[in-house]
C-alpha cells in the first residue's frame, strides 16, 4: 500500500496542477519542478544557518560570562557539559559527532541506488537536531569548536529531506546533487561566503565535473546566502582589516609562514586521528564516559590557567589581532588552543574545526610575524596567510581556504598572497600525510553507515529512481 503523500508534497502537486502547468511550456515546467524543492531547501538552510549562528553566539557569550564570574566553576561545568554533549550523540544519533563534513562526503559516496538507504544514518533530520543541541551544550561548557562544519551537515540533511518529499512522478535532480548542493548552501550561509561555498563543492565534496550540478549549486548558494543576508544584513565574517599587499622579498616570508602553518595544521589533523584511534580502546559506556569527562577536566585546567581565550570558537581572538593591534598574545596560547581543539573534538560530541583552525592560524601567524620582525603594516597580511595555511593543513582545500578568508575580509588586494599561501601549505602538509583529515574520517563513516540496517523510511527512499 502506498504511503499517503505529505502535506508538503500535496502543496507542490497543487502548485503544479493549477499554476505551473497553465503558465509554462512542458520544457520550462520540467526545469521548475526540478528546481522548486531546491529553492525551498535553500531558503530553509538560510533560516536555519542564521538561527544556529545566533544560538552559537549566545552559547559562547554564556560560557564567557559564567567563567568570568566564577572561574572555579570550570572544573565542574566543563566536564559535565562534555559528558552531556557526548551522551546526546551516543544515545540519539552517533553520526552527529564531530565536524559533519566527512558525513556529507560519505553520504555523497553512498548516494548510488544500491546504498542510498544508508544515507539516513548520516544525514537525517534527527541527526541535524542532535548536532545543534550537542554543539550548543559543548560550547556553553567551554568547548573549543566551530559551527561551520555542523552547518554543512545540517544543510545536507535539509536538502535530503526535501528531496525525498517530492510528489511521485516529479522530475528530480539526483540524490548526489541534492547533497552536494546542500553542502555548498550550508557553507555559504554559515560564513556569508558564496564563492567559498561553490569552490568548496568543486574542491572537497565531489570529484564529479561541475557541469552536472552547477545550476543547482549556484542557485542554492544565492538563495541561502541572500536569506541569511536578509536577516543579518550584508555583513563580513571578520570585517575590513587593514592590509598592505607587499610583493618582492616579502613573498619569501609568505612562503615560509605558509609552509610552517601548513605543517602545523597537518600535525593537528594527525593528532586528532591518533587521539580518536586511542579513544576506540574504550568499549563500555562507563569507560567512554570517564574518557570524555577526563577531556573536559583537562580543558578546564587549561581554561582556569589561561582564561576565556582558551575556550570558544576563537573569533574574538582573530578580531583582536586584526583590528585592535593587540599583538601581545602569550607564547603558550597556541599550544593551549591546539590542545583545547583536540580535547573538544575527541570528546565525541558535535563540533567543527573550521573556525577554530582559523583562530589557531591567526595566533600562530601573529607569533611568526613577531619572530621574523615584519613591519606593522604587513602583520595583518601574515596573519591572514597563516589562517589560510593552517586551515589548508587540516582540510587540504587550499583554494577554499583562500577564498573563504578573502570573502570574510573583503581584502581582494591580497588574493595572490592568500592563494600562494594555500598552495605552499598544501605542499608542506602533504609531506606529513598525503590524505586529508576529512578523507580519513569519510571512509570510517561509509563503513559505519553500511553496517546499519536500512530502516523503513530509508528503504522507501532507496527504491526511487535517480
Amino acid at each position: 500500500m502506498a504511503d499517503k503523500p505529505s502535506r508538503y508534497a500535496q502543496v507542490l502537486a497543487w502548485l503544479d496542477q493549477h499554476i505551473i502547468k497553465r503558465l509554462y511550456t512542458e520544457r520550462v515546467r520540467r526545469v521548475i519542478l526540478q528546481s522548486l524543492p531546491f529553492w525551498v531547501a535553500s531558503l530553509l538552510t538560510g533560516l536555519v544557518a542564521v538561527g544556529y549562528e545566533e544560538l552559537f553566539v549566545w552559547a559562547e557569550e554564556t560560557s564567557f560570562t559564567w567563567m568570568h564570574r566564577q572561574p572555579l566553576l570550570v572544573f565542574a561545568v566543563t566536564p559535565i557539559a562534555f559528558v552531556i554533549a557526548w551522551l546526546l550523540v551516543a544515545k540519539l544519533a552517533p553520526a552527529a559527532r564531530g565536524s559533519g563534513i566527512p558525513q556529507v562526503m560519505a553520504g555523497i559516496e553512498l548516494s548510488k541506488p544500491t546504498a542510498y538507504g544508508h544515507t539516513g544514518y548520516l544525514l537525517s533530520l534527527r541527526v541535524a537536531v542532535v548536532k545543534v543541541l550537542s554543539s550548543a551544550v559543548l560550547l556553553i561548557g567551554g568547548g573549543v569548536i566551530g559551527r561551520e562544519g555542523p552547518t554543512i551537515q545540517i544543510s545536507a540533511a535539509i536538502f535530503r529531506a526535501i528531496n525525498r518529499l517530492q510528489p511521485a512522478g516529479w522530475p528530480q535532480l539526483s540524490r548526489q546533487i541534492a547533497l552536494v548542493t546542500g553542502g555548498a548552501a550550508g557553507l555559504a550561509a554559515a560564513f556569508n561566503t558564496p564563492l567559498g561555498g561553490i569552490v568548496f563543492v568543486v574542491e572537497e565534496l565531489t570529484q564529479t565535473h561541475i557541469t552536472r550540478f552547477r545550476t543547482a549549486v549556484f542557485t542554492a548558494v544565492i538563495i541561502a546566502g541572500m536569506t541569511a543576508q536578509a536577516i543579518q544584513g550584508p555583513y563580513l565574517y571578520l570585517g575590513f582589516p587593514r592590509v598592505s599587499a607587499s610583493t618582492g622579498w616579502f613573498l619569501g616570508i609568505v612562503v615560509f609562514v605558509a609552509m610552517f602553518c601548513g605543517l602545523a595544521g597537518a600535525l593537528f589533523a594527525k593528532t586528532l586521528l591518533w587521539v580518536n584511534g586511542y579513544r576506540r580502546r574504550f568499549k563500555t559506556m562507563p569507560q567512554q564516559a570517564a574518557w570524555v569527562a577526563g577531556c573536559g577536566l583537562v580543558l578546564a585546567g587549561l581554561a582556569f590557567w589561561v582564561g576565556t581565550d582558551a575556550i570558544g570558537t576563537g573569533k574574538p581572538i582573530i578580531n583582536r589581532l586584526l583590528f585592535q593591534n593587540d599583538h601581545l598574545t602569550p607564547w603558550y596560547l597556541f599550544p593551549v588552543r591546539f590542545a583545547g581543539m583536540a580535547l573538544s573534538y575527541s570528546g565525541g560530541a558535535a563540533g567543527g574545526v573550521f573556525a577554530t583552525s582559523l583562530s589557531a592560524g591567526a595566533i600562530l601567524g601573529d607569533a611568526l610575524s613577531r619572530l621574523v620582525n615584519v613591519t606593522p603594516s604587513d602583520t595583518n597580511l601574515v596573519i591572514l596567510v597563516s589562517m589560510v595555511s593552517f586551515l589548508t593543513g587540516v582540510v587540504r582545500s587550499p583554494f577554499t581556504a583562500a577564498i573563504l578568508v578573502l570573502e570574510m575580509t573583503d581584502r581582494h588586494s591580497a588574493i595572490f598572497q592568500l592563494l600562494l599561501g594555500g598552495l605552499m601549505a598544501q605542499g608542506a602538509a602533504s609531506l606529513i600525510d598525503p590524505v586529508s583529515f576529512y578523507e580519513h574520517l569519510k571512509e570510517g563513516f561509509v563503513r559505519e553507515a553500511m553496517a546499519q540496517p536500512v530502516t523503513k523510511e530509508n528503504r522507501s527512499g532507496s527504491l526511487r529512481t535517480e
